[in-house]
């Protein structure tokens, strides 16, 4: 049996999926991201042909490197942008998706998919951290919360609390006032999540949606952005059977398995 990996180096996160010659997957892991690049891959690399009973990546028929730090990968065949591989890790979960919303640690992306899991169309804000997974980091910190916690409280909220400031930064501060001033927290949280939900509007129209979405990333797990986004965005988030922050490194393994598989 010969065996395909996906190396997935974001800002925030290291994810690493090996999948089987019927693209089955056999391993993923999941790291937080070191300082370098090279040395989030190779742990995370480590860990899942560990799993499969692998010495080293030499042994993959083939391993391709995608994400922030994909060309940090050193013992990967190639490497290909973390927009195709997040479009062909949905097409593979699901091939009735066809707009994907990917909120990662420092950027945002919509994608439209096409019928054979390529990328049609995209569009990336990478200029602001607003509403990506470091945003959402400073908000639960404000709010002395983990993220998981942050990601639920705004589901009891019977009112939302508006946030007006884009930035980061000013949000924080923003959030903290009202906080202090002893507002309810599940409010302010609503608040916080229709903003980013509104931020998602122009993401999710350049990905074509029209009646449904998905999201991956890290941010695809907060169930308060989720609910918002059908609220604001008027379309329904379809919940992927793997996990949404895999997506990336089980794009780049099932590429790598059909390069492998050609080149065989």
């Amino acid at each position: 049996m010969k065996y395909y990996g996906g190396c997935d180096v974001g800002s925030t996160y290291t994810k690493a999926v090996i999948l089987d010659e019927n693209g089955k997957i056999c391993a993923d892991t999941t790291i937080r991201s070191k300082i370098n690049s090279e040395v989030s891959a190779k742990l995370a690399m480590e860990e899942v042909l560990n799993k499969v009973g692998l010495k080293s990546s030499e042994e993959l028929g083939y391993l391709i490197g995608t994400g922030y730090g994909r060309n940090k990968v050193p013992f990967a065949d190639e490497n290909i942008s973390e927009i195709s591989c997040h479009a062909m890790g949905v097409h593979v979960t699901d091939p009735t998706v066809k707009a994907i919303i990917d909120i990662g640690g420092q950027d945002v992306k919509g994608i439209s998919i096409d019928t054979d899991g390529t990328v049609k169309n995209f569009a990336m804000n990478d200029k602001c951290a607003a509403g990506t997974g470091r945003f959402y980091e400073a908000m639960a910190r404000s709010f002395e919360m983990s993220l998981p916690e942050f990601s639920n409280l705004s589901l009891t909220a019977k009112n939302v609390i508006p946030i007006t400031a884009q930035c980061t930064v000013f949000a924080e501060s923003e959030v903290i006032t009202l906080v202090g001033e002893g507002k309810p927290m599940d409010e302010i949280a609503a608040g916080i999540q229709m903003a980013v939900a509104k931020r998602c509007f122009v993401m999710s129209k350049k990905a074509g949606a029209t009646d449904a979405i998905t999201l991956t990333g890290g941010c695809a797990k907060n169930a308060g952005l989720k609910q918002a986004i059908e609220h604001v965005l008027k379309l329904k988030v379809i919940d992927l059977k793997t996990d949404p922050q895999l997506m990336g490194a089980l794009g780049a393994a099932e590429y790598a398995r059909q390069k492998g598989m050609a080149r065989a």
